[in-house]
């Protein structure tokens, strides 16, 4: 979503009366992640310029044009609490009618629409929406004045907040593409520990996501970051279908070759040779209707890895080991983009 396109007449309200399902929940955008995040007081002017009932609507013009804002709010003067608005709507009436000398109590507004500082953007952005208003006045907890909202402060403060995740991820992948960088030893490597649970399915598939996504940091390339990723998924949901009680996967990172290990106790597997075939699956029909066991996970692996090895026994379980292989200045943690031999042979043919 393009922050200048923000459409403050729907978002974030396209979601009210829906299930956020996992399908909707991917649609939605760090523009509109950030809304459910932002305290309005991280977002809102705390430097307001207000007026009190005593001033005239001459003072309201001037006010407005030597500080080129559009909306005043105005405060008794005793307990500066929030009495009113005086809009520039409300400055060309008070023109037409040339009257720039009457008290501004004339011409203000006391229907007030406020906001609290201490609530989620999301509240002032469904208030925008419902009244069209320009602005709003910022309650502190005591019902005092603290601030003012418009939409081009949350149109900043949500570029602000971009901006600053922006820069938190450069500096996260920056350390990590130089992980091994001025590390002296014999043998370095960077070790990944996920354990997955038997019929898990809710959380099927977040180690490979989590494994993809810390290689990409590490400086690893995205068609590498993927081959890793898709391998890792199939071995993550056969722990998931297949086992007795989960199993566990263990990713070894160095820099010249990533390894992952996944292994589990049982029940194990009967012909090796048989189930390593395209299309062989010993999945029971409830999993086929939940859309997996076709038969094509260890295929998958074999050939997103540039090494495999599957041993099991009945009863005991299986280990399952797949490489990938780094070559010459192509390392993960030192600062280089990351090719494995398989791509280095494409590339060169």
């Amino acid at each position: 979503m393009n922050i200048r396109d923000t459409n403050f007449d729907q978002s974030p309200s396209r979601f009210k009366g829906k299930i956020i399902t996992d399908e909707l929940a991917g649609s939605i955008t760090r523009v509109e992640e950030l809304a459910y995040i932002l305290k309005i007081s991280e977002v809102m002017s705390s430097q307001v310029k207000t007026l009190n009932p005593h001033n005239t609507m001459q003072d309201v013009l001037e006010c407005m044009r030597e500080n080129r804002i559009s909306g005043i709010p105005i405060v008794d003067q005793e307990n500066q609490s929030l009495i009113g608005m005086v809009s520039t709507e409300d400055l060309i009436r008070c023109l037409a009618n040339q009257d720039v000398q009457s008290n501004l109590q004339k011409y203000m507004s006391t229907r007030l629409v406020t906001v609290n500082s201490f609530d989620h953007l999301t509240e002032a952005l469904k208030l925008f929406a419902k009244t069209g208003l320009g602005r709003l006045p910022v309650l502190d907890e005591k019902g005092t004045l603290t601030g003012i909202l418009t939409k081009g402060d949350v149109t900043y403060g949500l570029l602000r907040a971009l901006q600053h995740d922006y820069q938190e991820e450069e500096v996260r992948i920056y350390r990590a593409s130089h992980l091994f960088e001025d590390i002296e030893s014999d043998r370095t490597s960077l070790i990944l520990r996920y354990t997955i649970q038997h019929f898990d399915f809710t959380n099927g598939g977040a180690a490979s996501s989590k494994i993809k996504r810390a290689l990409l940091r590490m400086g690893a390339n995205a068609q590498l970051a993927r081959r890793v990723g898709i391998g890792t998924y199939e071995a993550e949901m056969n722990l998931i279908i297949h086992t007795t009680n989960g199993g566990s996967i263990h990713v070894e990172i160095e820099p010249h070759q990533i390894a992952v290990y996944a292994w589990d106790n049982g029940p194990g597997i009967a012909d090796v040779k048989l189930a390593m075939q395209p299309g062989y699956s010993t999945a029971t029909e409830e999993i086929r209707e939940l859309g997996f066991g076709a038969g094509m996970g260890l295929t998958n692996i074999s050939r997103c890895a540039d090494e495999m090895d599957l041993r099991s026994e009945l009863g005991k379980g299986t280990h399952l080991t797949m490489k990938f292989f780094l070559t010459g200045e192509d390392v993960v943690g030192e600062g280089y983009t990351s090719k494995s031999k398989k791509e280095s042979s494409k590339d060169d043919a």
